[in-house]
């Protein structure tokens, strides 16, 4: 039994995948109507014993588009007109998905904004004022 390897932390095995093939659209004359070229892959994320109920609530909130209500992620692949090079295809989006589904977000740093910083927002706003006084003509600077 083959695994997809998620991260350092997670594989899953290759038979927690459902594949189904079907009809790919588009151009491609007799070719396209008669292969079955195009595979879908379904993973029922809330039946997966190989992730934790965190991990499954972080991937369900990260790719809440792609995972139905039933907890099932779906990815389609129909780039290649062989149907392993799509299933290859779909297997390397699922791990690239579920990649960065995990990863945890970065802690914010608090900065506070720079003096320089203020004092230069300060100046532009004077100089800004300034500006429209002598523009109407009712300010005490030259006229």
């Amino acid at each position: 039994m083959s695994r997809v390897r998620i991260n350092d932390r997670v594989s899953i095995p290759e038979d927690e995948l459902v594949f189904s093939a079907s009809r790919s659209g588009g151009p491609g004359g007799q070719h396209v109507n008669k292969v079955s070229s195009r595979v879908t892959l379904r993973f029922d994320l809330d039946g997966s014993p190989s992730l934790t109920d965190s991990q499954k609530h972080r991937v369900r909130h990260r790719l809440a588009t792609r995972v139905s209500r039933d907890g099932v992620l779906r990815v389609v692949c129909r780039r290649h007109r062989s149907q392993l090079a799509n299933r290859r295809e779909a297997i390397e989006r699922f791990a690239e998905l579920l990649r960065g589904a995990l990863q945890r977000p970065r802690r914010r740093r608090k900065t506070s904004i720079p003096n320089a910083a203020k004092l230069r927002r300060l100046e532009d706003k004077k100089r800004r004022g300034e500006l429209k006084r002598r523009r109407s003509g009712s300010g005490s600077a030259e006229g």
